[in-house]
């Protein structure tokens, strides 16, 4: 139950350090979040198409720049993207290590690395890490509510941002929940638990959660409704799209445009 608080409690800073970086002044905050959003989407398209490890390794360098000159620090990509993202994904392609057939560069044991297999591990694992970069620079340095309205300005349909929204405004909600439900229970105890009790404990504070998640997004809902709720989002701040906005995108899509075509 402690390593669960740490947890909650490291969630809820991380998410006061996006939002500090969101308002600093860096590269991408001084664009529109529509030039944002479509400058990056279009990098995320062009490192799913290249099939070319030089390109995909080309465009990880341009994420990590872009991401610097937004002022994203550094460890935070490290720790919150680029380990996590390789231990992950390194054990997904551990297999193709072996399996790939192809000239043998190394045995260990009976099993044989060959150098096909190398490259396409280390493809993935490349094309990942550069997608989740850029995917988390773009949510650190755009407050949520402008990738919302950025997003129905692209016309994603009104039921996808309805339930973005109300899935990040709520989970902090019932982060914070659980968080007063682990403190109270342990200020009702004497001694460490078994681990049976803790266990047993651990699913009854789930399933509360859960019956307060259910009732809350009803109420929420028919709240929602009855104050004219259609899935838009309004903000006071308006978008003003400018010149180096679309000198952005043009750039954002002529580089997705040649990596896509010198990674075929």
């Amino acid at each position: 139950m402690e390593t669960t608080l740490r947890s909650f409690s490291r969630a809820l800073s991380r998410a006061l350090v996006s939002e500090e970086v969101a308002r600093s002044a860096g590269l991408l905050q001084a664009l529109d979040p529509r030039a944002r959003l479509a400058g990056m989407l279009a990098l995320v398209v062009a490192v799913a198409s290249a099939r070319r490890i030089a390109i995909v390794a080309a465009l990880f360098l341009i994420a990590s720049a872009l991401a610097l000159l937004s002022r994203v620090p550094m460890k935070t990509l490290v720790l919150r993207v680029w380990v996590v993202v390789l231990g992950f994904t390194g054990l997904i392609a551990l297999p193709a290590l072996f399996t790939t057939p192809g000239n043998v560069v190394m045995r260990v044991a009976f099993l044989s690395i060959t150098a096909q297999g190398l490259q396409t591990a280390g493809l993935l694992v490349l094309r990942v890490e550069t997608a989740v970069t850029l995917t988390t620079t773009l949510v650190l340095c755009t407050p949520w509510t402008h990738i919302l309205k950025a997003l129905r300005c692209l016309r994603v349909p009104t039921e996808i941002i309805a339930m973005l929204a109300m899935t990040h405004r709520y989970v902090f909600l019932f982060i914070e929940v659980a968080q007063q439900m682990f403190e109270s229970r342990q200020s009702r105890i004497l001694g460490p638990l078994p681990g049976v009790e803790q266990r047993r404990l651990a699913a009854r504070t789930a399933g509360v959660l859960m019956s307060k998640s259910i009732d809350l997004s009803n109420e929420v809902f028919l709240a929602m409704q009855s104050r004219g709720f259609r899935g838009e989002v309004h903000l006071l701040h308006d978008f003003e799209f400018r010149f180096r906005d679309a000198m952005a995108i043009t750039a954002f899509a002529a580089l997705a445009i040649v990596a896509i075509w010198l990674g075929r």
